[in-house]
C-alpha cells in the first residue's frame, strides 16, 4: 500500500525524541533497504536511549546505570545516523520545513517523526512547586530520588499506581529506615488494573515490607517545612503526613508545546491517523505524545505496535493501519508478581472464575463471556498469564475446559484429551481443587 507519508531514499527524515520509542523506530528502520538513507535523531536528554521501564530496579539497587543503555553513540554513526543530544527543538517552521535547537542548531527535513514522549503529571495543588517535589521519569529523577534513599527523612509518594508503587519499594529497599508513605486517591491499589481481592493481597505484601499505604487519600495542598521547602502533605480530611520529599507518579502529560505552537491539530495529545500521521502528511508522531480515536498511550505494548506500522509507513511497505488492542500489565516489584489485564469489575453478563490459595499466596480471577475470556487478575503465581490473554487475543471460545482453566494451559490440555479419549473429568484434573463460578 501505497500512503502519502513514505520518504524516499533521498529524503532527510528527522525524529525529535529519542526515548524507548524513537528507538525502537531506528532499529526498525534500519531493517528496511527502503529507508531514507539520511536520518537525524535528536534527544533532549544528554544520554543515549534507555529503557525507562528499568529505572524501578535501578532506585532499588538491583541494577547498575550502564545496564539500561539501549545502543551506545557508537552504534546510531555505524548505521549511519546522526545522533545529537543534549538539544531541545523549540521552533518547528512548517512552511519551510526547518527546525532550530535551543543551541541554535538549524535543520532541514523532509519527513518528520515527532516522538516527544511524555512528563509527569502534577496535581493542581498548592505547594506543588516546592522545592523537594519531584517526578519519576527519567535518569535524572533517578538520582534524584537515590540521592534522597540516602539521606532518608519522610518521603511521600502520591500515587498508587504502577510507577507510584515501584518507586515507593525503590526507595524502602534502598533504605529500610525511612519512612516511605503511599497516596492514593481511589479506595484501592491499581484500581484500573486489579480487583478488590488482589488489590488487598499487595496492599498486605506492601504493608508488611514496611510502607505506608493510605487509600482514600484527597490531597489538599503541600505545606512548607523549612523555607521554600517541603515540610507536609495535608489532606482533605484533615490528616497531616509528614513529607520532606515528595514523589509525584499519578499520570503523565503528553510533551506536546512544539506541535500545539506549530499549529499541527492537537486535542489531548497530537492527533494522528491509522498510519500515524498527523494533519501535517510531513509530520507523524510517535508514541506518548500522540492520540488516536481518542486514546493517548503510557504503556510499551501498544506503542511497539505503532513503530512497527510507522517504519512500514516510512518505508512504503505498510499493509494496515494501526488499531488499538488489549494490552495487559505486570508490576515490577521484586518478590511480587502480578499480572492483569481486560476489566477490573465483573458484570452480569460475566461468568467469573477464581482460586485463592491463602497459604501460598496465589490469587486467580478469569472473567467470562460466552466461552470467552474477557479479563484475568493474578497474583502469586502469574506463569500461565501470557497463556490466558493469547486466548482472550484470540477469541478463543473455552467452555470445553472451563473446569480447567484456573490451572493453565497444561490441564487444559489434559482436560481435553481426557474428552477426547471418554475418560472421566475427575480423574483428569483430580490433582487440583475444584473452582467454582461466582
Amino acid at each position: 500500500m501505497e500512503t502519502t507519508s513514505r520518504c524516499s531514499p533521498n529524503d532527510h527524515l528527522v525524529i525529535i525524541g529519542n526515548g524507548m520509542a524513537s528507538h525502537r523506530l531506528i532499529e526498525a528502520l534500519v531493517k528496511y533497504p527502503e529507508r531514507a538513507q539520511q536520518i537525524t535523531v535528536i534527544g533532549a536528554e544528554p544520554t543515549p536511549a534507555y529503557n525507562r521501564i528499568l529505572l524501578s530496579p535501578l532506585l532499588a539497587g538491583e541494577m547498575q546505570h550502564d545496564a539500561l543503555t539501549l545502543r551506545d553513540e557508537a552504534w546510531y554513526a555505524e548505521q549511519g545516523i546522526t545522533l545529537v543530544l543534549g538539544e531541545k527543538v523549540e521552533i518547528l517552521d512548517r512552511d519551510s520545513k526547518a527546525l532550530t535547537t535551543d543551541k541554535g542548531r538549524s535543520l532541514q527535513y523532509d519527513r518528520l517523526v515527532i516522538a516527544t514522549g511524555s512528563r509527569p503529571a502534577m496535581p493542581s495543588v498548592p505547594g506543588i512547586e516546592l522545592n523537594g517535589v519531584h517526578g519519576f521519569r527519567d535518569l535524572q529523577d533517578a538520582a534524584a530520588l537515590e540521592a534522597i534513599a540516602l539521606s532518608g527523612g519522610d518521603v511521600v509518594v502520591i500515587g498508587g499506581g504502577l510507577l507510584g508503587l515501584e518507586a515507593a519499594e525503590g526507595l524502602r529497599k534502598r533504605n529500610s529506615s525511612m519512612s516511605v508513605s503511599v497516596l492514593q486517591r481511589s479506595e484501592r491499589l491499581m484500581n484500573r488494573q486489579l480487583d478488590v481481592t488482589a488489590s488487598h493481597l499487595l496492599e498486605d505484601e506492601l504493608t508488611q515490607r514496611g510502607l505506608n499505604i493510605i487509600t482514600g487519600a484527597q490531597l489538599q495542598h503541600l505545606a512548607e517545612g523549612e523555607p521554600g521547602q517541603v515540610g507536609e502533605a495535608i489532606l482533605k480530611d484533615g490528616r497531616r503526613i509528614p513529607a520532606s520529599s515528595v514523589i509525584v507518579a499519578a499520570g503523565i502529560t503528553p510533551n506536546i508545546e512544539l506541535a500545539h505552537r506549530a499549529g499541527l491539530s492537537i486535542e489531548h495529545a497530537i492527533v494522528v491517523d491509522e498510519f500515524l500521521t498527523t494533519s501535517d502528511p510531513a509530520i507523524s508522531a510517535l508514541g506518548e505524545c500522540c492520540q488516536f480515536d481518542g486514546n493517548t498511550y503510557g504503556l510499551v505494548e501498544p506503542i511497539w505496535r505503532q513503530v512497527d506500522i510507522l517504519a512500514a509507513t516510512l518505508c512504503g511497505a505498510a499493509t494496515h493501519g494501526y488499531a488499538d488492542a488489549p494490552s495487559a500489565t505486570k508490576l515490577k516489584i521484586s518478590g511480587i508478581a502480578l499480572y492483569a489485564f481486560g476489566p477490573t469489575e465483573a458484570t452480569n453478563a460475566h461468568e467469573v472464575l477464581s482460586y485463592h490459595d491463602a497459604e501460598l499466596g496465589d490469587y486467580r480471577r478469569l472473567l467470562l463471556r460466552d466461552g470467552q475470556i474477557e479479563g484475568a487478575v493474578l497474583y502469586g503465581d502469574t506463569a500461565f498469564g501470557p497463556w490466558y490473554f493469547a486466548q482472550a487475543l484470540a477469541g478463543n471460545n473455552l467452555n470445553d475446559c472451563r473446569q480447567a482453566l484456573l490451572f493453565g494451559a497444561a490441564d487444559v490440555e489434559v482436560l481435553r484429551e481426557a474428552a477426547s479419549e471418554n475418560t472421566p473429568v475427575s480423574s483428569a484434573n483430580s490433582s487440583h481443587p475444584t473452582s467454582e463460578a461466582a
